[in-house]
């Protein structure tokens, strides 16, 4: 566990755009990086490291004109959804 000297550091270096944990990228703050981190492992175990990296490949996919399935269709891009497996 870090201090609070440390955690503060980490919080600040978040706040202006770094990652700090790894798997909490994108995030403002040190507790949301570790939330979003939390969150990304828990659904990795539940429906597997493969389908973890499917969901990711389909979500990389969505933009505001077009859901993740149709610009998969129309990049000619397969979607393994068979990989989605829950515990």
């Amino acid at each position: 566990m870090a201090s609070a000297q440390e955690r503060a550091e980490l919080n600040s270096k978040a706040r202006q755009g770094a990652t700090v944990v790894p798997g909490g990228t994108g995030d403002n703050s040190l507790e949301a990086q570790e939330h979003l981190a939390e969150c990304g492992e828990t659904r990795r175990e539940q429906i597997g490291t493969k389908g973890y990296q499917e969901m990711g490949r389909k979500g990389a996919l969505s933009n505001g004109d077009k859901s993740d399935g149709e610009r998969a269709i129309q990049k000619g891009i397969d979607i393994d959804e068979s990989k989605y497996r829950t515990r």
